[in-house]
C-alpha cells in the first residue's frame, strides 16, 4: 500500500549489523549538506531525544552514548525535559550546532517545530537524520531512520481482529480506538495503518466503534500519558458500556495499553483484546499473564545501530544506505528513509520473538 504521510558490550557489535537495503542518492538540492568530503573520525555527533516517556527512549540514550563512543565519535546525547520539552530540544540542537556537530540525529519531541534548528544545522554544514519520528515541513532533513511505522499500525489492527476472532469467531465486535499524541508525527502513521485494516470491517458492520469516536482528533492521547488514556477509557466505559460488551481496544503503545487495562479492571468488566507497541517489560509480563494481547517488537538496539551506521558512512564521505525513497513526504520533500521491519508479538510467539533479548527472553519462560 502506498504511503504518503504528512506527518512514527552489545552496541559495539550492533553497530556492525549488516542491515540490507537499496542505496539512494545523496541530497543535491539547494541548502543541503554534502557528505562528500567526510569529516574527522572523532567528530562530535549530536543526538537530541525527547523526554523519557517510554522505555525505548530511556534505552536509546544509553545505547547512543555507548555506541558512538565505540565507533570513535564524540557523542553529545541529550534529553528534553518533561515540562518544556520542545524548547529544551530546540536549545539543545542549537548547542550541538555551536559545538560543531557534524551529524545531528533527532528524535523529535514535536516534529513540526524543528524547521529552524534543522536549517541552522544545514547552514553549519551538518547532516540531519530524523530518528524514529519524521521532522516536518522543512527541506533540511537528509535522512530518516525508523521502523516501518505504517506497518506497525497494520500489525496492530490485524492483531486486534485476530484476538477478538479467537475469543468469539462470529462477532460482531465492539471496540474503541486510541491514538498517540497529536504533536508526534508518528501518531497518525500508526493510526492510519491500523485503520487500513479496521475500516473495511467497520464499513461491513463486523466491527463497531460503539462510542462513534473514529476521528484521530477524538482518539488522540495528549503527551502519550497513561493518565490521559486511563481517564478517557474511564469515561468511555461509563458512557457507552453498560450492557454492551467491550471486545477490543486499539492501543498504539504499551504504556497506554496498560492504562486501558487498569481502567477496565477498575470498572469490574471482562478484559478486552488490547494491542500495544514497544515490548515494554511490564507489558511483556502482562501478555504472558494473559491480559494485554499483543505488542510490537521494535528492537531499539538495531535502530540505534542503524543510525550510528549512517553516521559512520557520512564520516567516510559516503552515502548512507536507504531502502525507501518514496513514502515519507514531510510536507516539503520526500525524505530518504531506512526502515526496519517491526514484529508482532503475542503470548504464543513471545519466546521466539525475544529469544536473543537478555532482558525480555527470561520473561517468556
Amino acid at each position: 500500500m502506498k504511503k504518503v504521510l504528512l506527518v512514527t558490550t552489545a552496541l559495539a557489535a550492533a553497530t556492525m549489523l549488516a542491515l540490507s537495503g537499496c542505496a539512494s542518492s545523496a541530497r543535491t538540492d539547494a541548502g543541503s549538506s554534502s557528505s562528500a568530503a567526510g569529516f574527522p573520525a572523532d567528530a562530535t555527533i549530536g543526538v537530541a531525544l525527547p523526554s523519557k516517556t517510554s522505555e525505548n527512549w530511556v534505552l536509546a540514550g544509553g545505547l547512543f552514548t555507548d555506541g558512538l563512543k565505540s565507533a570513535g565519535f564524540t557523542g553529545d546525547v541529550q534529553y528534553a525535559g518533561a515540562s518544556t520539552t520542545v524548547k529544551d530540544q530546540q536549545d539543545q540542537i542549537s548547542s550541538m550546532i555551536t559545538k560543531g556537530a557534524k551529524v545531528v540525529i533527532i528524535g523529535a519531541a514535536d516534529g513540526g517545530q524543528l524547521a529552524t534548528q534543522a536549517k541552522a544545522a544545514h547552514d553549519a554544514g551538518a547532516v540531519v537524520i530524523a530518528y524514529d519520528r519524521l521532522i516536518l515541513n522543512t527541506p533540511d532533513v537528509d535522512y530518516y531512520v525508523a521502523y516501518d511505522n505504517f506497518k506497525v499500525g497494520v500489525l496492530q489492527g490485524q492483531a486486534l481482529l485476530d484476538g477478538m476472532k479467537a475469543k468469539n469467531p462470529t462477532g460482531p465486535y465492539h471496540i474503541e480506538l486510541f491514538s498517540g499524541s497529536s504533536d508526534d508525527a508518528n501518531a497518525p502513521v500508526f493510526f492510519n495503518g491500523a485503520m487500513s485494516v479496521l475500516q473495511p470491517e467497520i464499513d461491513k458492520g463486523t466491527v463497531i466503534v460503539t462510542s462513534g469516536q473514529t476521528d484521530i482528533k477524538q482518539t488522540a492521547t495528549a503527551g502519550w500519558k497513561a493518565e490521559n488514556a486511563q481517564s478517557r477509557m474511564d469515561s468511555l466505559l461509563t458512557s457507552t458500556y453498560g450492557a454492551t460488551p467491550l471486545d477490543g481496544v486499539l492501543s498504539p503503545n504499551d504504556t497506554l495499553a496498560r492504562a486501558i487495562i487498569t481502567s477496565v479492571k477498575a470498572a469490574g468488566k471482562p478484559l478486552p483484546i488490547v494491542t500495544g507497541q514497544d515490548s515494554e517489560v511490564e507489558s511483556v509480563k502482562s501478555i504472558m499473564a494473559g491480559e494485554q494481547y499483543s505488542t510490537i517488537n521494535k528492537d531499539t538496539r538495531a535502530l540505534v545501530a542503524q543510525a550510528i551506521k549512517m553516521a559512520q558512512e557520512l564520516q567516510k564521505g559516503g552515502t548512507p544506505e536507504t531502502n525507501d525513497t518514496k513514502s515519507y513526504n514531510n510536507g516539503v520533500k520526500i525524505v530518504p528513509a531506512y526502515l526496519l521491519a517491526p514484529i508482532i508479538v503475542t503470548k504464543a510467539t513471545a519466546a521466539e520473538a525475544y529469544a536473543n533479548d537478555p532482558t525480555l527472553e527470561p520473561l517468556t519462560k
